[in-house]
């Protein structure tokens, strides 16, 4: 009783003194002239227009709200309610209460319907810059795969919806049939590819059988921000390859804001060495330091070639000096270029007395096989994205062999 009555205490209605003064001098007549009057919800200040045309259109009204008095819950239990739905959604509590009034605060009806507008609301943001995000890694002996997920703020990068979304995303992309090469080489991977990828996600506020263009939509109408599935990479290695890789500013393993990975390969030899393994991995963490762009000198292209060659030019005739020394000076700053973009002519960051191919050398000595560098990659979030926000030029591809 105590219930009920608090009940319609909170939602109570209003009717004017002189609606019930006039059906108090008709008796409410049923044949009495049609009036309007205004029922009001005290709660929630919505007003009603009622047209009174005798007692029992009245009685039916007041039993309609005296019903709904009853069964609208408590200002406890609706705090239960606010409570539960917003940790379930992470929506804004001004939207969950709205929800739930909206579906007479039935708790599944309203995680529907926040969901359906999460969607509309994530589509509108949809247009604007996400630069920010993660890198979710996942690999295996012979293959391995990159996923960027954007968003617009460091804030929700750290978010741990965001990062199991992006892992998921990574961990289902290795697994993809779809995704899988018979050759070695390193593959880009668009966004179409992995949008219809299906997933089966375990998070308390992410759950179910899903696709990864919705399991995003939903993480960004619970972000309220733009969420993007940006692009990924996959690097397939040869049966006697090995993948390494590495991965910076981690919050957790598998996620990075830089990736760097290489695949190793060992002609005849055996690829589980553990000095493999070692260098693999020290090598990963040069490419991501020392940023490479080239393998080889044999690899750099000769529009690039020529084009530094011009302005080394340039800047050595402002010297004054002569012809054979200008010569000289563009050569030895060629030499140097090479240095700084080729991975083989590197100096090797662990230890700078080396270079890179010194390192491999120095490595197949150890395993008693030649070792090479397959191929190589190197992918930091957002990169390219400032660019193309003020250009129609495509993406840039990360760089590889």
């Amino acid at each position: 009783m105590a219930f009920c009555r608090a009940a319609k205490r909170s939602i109570g209605f209003v009717i004017s003194n002189r609606l019930l003064n006039d059906a108090g001098r008709r008796g409410f007549s049923s044949c009495a002239t049609n009036r309007t009057f205004i029922v009001k919800d005290v709660q929630f200040g919505s007003s009603v227009p009622y047209v009174h045309d005798g007692n029992s259109a009245i009685y039916s009204r007041l039993s309609l709200l005296r019903r709904f008095s009853v069964e609208t819950p408590a200002g406890s239990e609706q705090m239960s309610l606010i409570k539960q739905l917003r940790e379930r959604t992470s929506a804004p509590i001004k939207d969950v209460k709205a929800a739930l009034i909206d579906c007479n605060w039935d708790i599944e009806a309203a995680q529907t319907e926040l969901r359906k507008r999460g969607k509309v609301l994530a589509l509108k943001k949809s247009s604007r810059t996400a630069a920010e995000g993660l890198l979710a890694l996942a690999q295996n002996e012979t293959k391995a795969v990159v996923i960027e997920l954007n968003c617009e703020t460091d804030f929700v990068a750290r978010n741990e919806i965001f990062q199991y979304l992006a892992l998921s995303l990574a961990r289902q992309a290795l697994l993809s049939e779809s995704l899988s090469h018979n050759d070695s080489g390193t593959f880009p991977v668009g966004p179409e590819q992995l949008e219809g990828m299906k997933l089966n996600l375990e998070h308390p506020k992410i759950n179910g059988e899903t696709t990864a263009l919705n399991a995003v939509t939903e993480v960004a109408a619970i972000m309220g921000e733009n969420i993007k599935l940006r692009r990924g990479f996959l690097m397939s290695a040869s049966s006697s390859g090995v993948i390494s890789s590495y991965l910076h500013t981690s919050p957790q393993p598998g996620l990075g804001r830089i990736a760097g990975i290489l695949s190793l390969e060992v002609e005849g030899g055996n690829s589980q060495s553990d000095a493999l393994q070692r260098v693999g991995s020290e090598l990963a963490m040069h490419i991501v330091a020392a940023k490479p762009l080239f393998l080889t000198k044999e690899l750099v292209a000769s529009d690039t070639l020529e084009n530094e060659r011009e302005i080394l030019k340039s800047q050595a005739e402002t010297t004054g000096k002569s012809q054979m020394a200008i010569e000289k000076m563009v050569e030895g700053r060629l030499r140097k270029y090479m240095e700084e973009v080729v991975l083989m002519e590197q100096k090797f960051i662990v230890n700078d007395s080396i270079n890179v191919k010194t390192l491999l050398d120095n490595l197949s000595k150890e395993v008693g096989s030649p070792v090479k560098i397959g191929n190589f990659l190197r992918v930091g979030v957002g990169e390219g994205i400032d660019r193309l926000e003020t250009s129609d030029s495509s993406e840039p591809v990360a760089q590889a062999a």
